[in-house]
């Protein structure tokens, strides 16, 4: 009874939206949150990750499986969607019910794996590789006995770049990224010297953002339309309510140093940038004819089509990124934060988690932390990226971000040499943050923990 009571306390003050969630609720008074909810007491470690000032963290569950995206309910609910089966089932529903802060009861679902995962409508959304489902909401809860409602099915099975992460706007809109099989369209994939396909076939059904509507069933690719195209592939995804936008972060292509000449080691490690992308309908980001160089805020022609590093060409009218960082730090999620726990520069602004590099070399690697970019209300970045958490690989960073050179990158021969890797960002009733991890399934809980 006491968790019970604690829980529709928390509900019935705290402003939720929820990861991706369009279902609106009357926002809290923000003055007085920090003491209407009592939050947990963190660990003393913040679970083995280093927060910003003024936050603590506590782990909320470990040892899940290969964690990918989260989504949290109004209940506090938290669902988490496996790349591998764990006991035969791919998405793991964890609940608090006696008010310490830290899951202790586990239900596993369904039998996909996969990364998309959202809360719309009374619904959990989740999806594989080549489906998009729902299951209903009971009490906060999906019982065993829910069946999965099929969405969008018959996808195509993709050889790589096969997630399919989804965002759903408030009134309905279904996004899902259909990432292409190729990493610049070449006749032979990867290949130095192959060239690229001109037109480029892929982007007639890959290499963008697909909409759906999320509402109706048993759609297939044919009931979709193209949102946006020149996308290599993007696994994060987030509708921004302020602005009622969508946005998105790009997997940069790899290999520029397949080309030689000016395309060394050492460029091709740092280029072309990962890119935060302010997605309209419409919009084409040039993937694969051109690649982003954030030292130029440039975009520049591929070398599959003739670039040199330095032609623009063709590049010149394509859509660019509203920030962009070091190649191949592999920005995973997106999450525009909407509560107000945190303090009030958070609002609106954006978290964005960097799963982590494998081919940085001959330099550092880079990525595994979580950056916050604080968000104007143009709907644009109004500062640069800070680090908000970090030490998931259980290395701390070379750099300070924004004024050192080596910011983000690690002294980490590879990824699988990392203790964790953050994956997941979804928001939760009280405000708190929470992080899921892909080595072996950790979820923190982050808070703000420091006076206002």
């Amino acid at each position: 009874m006491k968790s019970t009571l604690l829980l529709l306390a928390m509900t019935a003050t705290v402003a939720f939206t929820g990861r991706h969630d369009g279902s609106p609720v009357k926002p809290g008074n923000p003055k007085s949150l920090h003491n209407a909810v009592t939050l947990p007491a963190p660990d003393p470690d913040n679970g083995g990750i280093k927060l910003a000032s003024g936050f603590q963290g506590l782990v909320f569950a470990d040892n899940l499986g290969k964690a990918r995206h989260i989504a949290v309910d109004q209940a506090g609910t938290v669902f988490v969607k496996l790349e591998k089966l764990n006991d035969g089932k791919g998405i793991v529903e964890l609940s608090d019910n006696n008010g310490d802060g830290r899951a202790d009861q586990t239900v596993m679902l369904g039998n996909n794996t996969g990364t998309g995962m959202a809360i719309y409508n009374g619904y959990v959304y989740a999806s594989s590789d080549t489906s998009v489902y729902r299951y209903k909401l009971t009490n906060g809860k999906v019982m065993e006995t829910s069946p999965a409602e099929p969405i969008v099915s018959g996808l195509t099975l993709q050889r790589q770049h096969a997630s399919k992460s989804l965002a759903i706007s408030p009134d309905g809109k279904l996004f899902v990224n259909f990432g292409a099989p190729s990493n610049a369209c070449q006749e032979k994939d990867r290949q130095k010297g192959s060239k690229g396909m001109d037109p480029c076939p892929i982007l007639e059904e890959y290499g963008g953002i697909w909409q759906f509507d999320a509402n109706k069933l048993n759609q297939h690719k044919a009931d979709g339309k193209r949102y946006a195209t020149g996308i290599r592939n993007a696994v994060a995804l987030d509708w921004n309510t302020a602005t009622n936008t969508l946005y998105a972060l790009q997997h940069g292509r790899d290999n520029l140093n397949n080309w030689g000449g000016v395309f060394t080691d050492e460029v091709s490690a740092e280029l072309p940038s990962e890119e935060f992308l302010m997605v309209k309908e419409g919009s084409d980001f040039g993937w694969p004819y051109c690649y982003n160089d954030h030292y130029k805020n440039q975009k520049f022609l591929a070398p599959e089509y003739g670039g040199d590093g330095s032609k623009i060409d063709r590049c010149a009218g394509k859509d660019k990124p509203i920030m962009a960082f070091p190649g191949h730090w592999a920005p995973n999620d997106l999450l525009f934060y909407t509560g107000s726990q945190f303090p009030a520069r958070y609002k609106n602004g954006a978290f964005v988690c960097f799963h982590g590099s494998w081919n940085r070399a001959p330099l550092k690697q880079g990525g595994y932390f979580v950056a916050f970019i604080p968000f104007g209300k143009d709907g644009r970045p109004s500062g640069k990226y800070e680090v908000f958490a970090e030490n998931f690989a259980g290395v701390a960073e070379l750099g300070k971000p924004g004024t050192d050179v080596n910011a983000g990158k690690l002294d980490l021969a590879s990824p699988g040499d990392a203790k964790a890797r953050p994956v997941g960002l979804a928001q939760g009733p009280d405000g708190s943050l929470y992080i899921s991890d892909s080595v072996k399934g950790k979820v923190w809980r982050v808070m703000y923990t420091a006076k206002k």
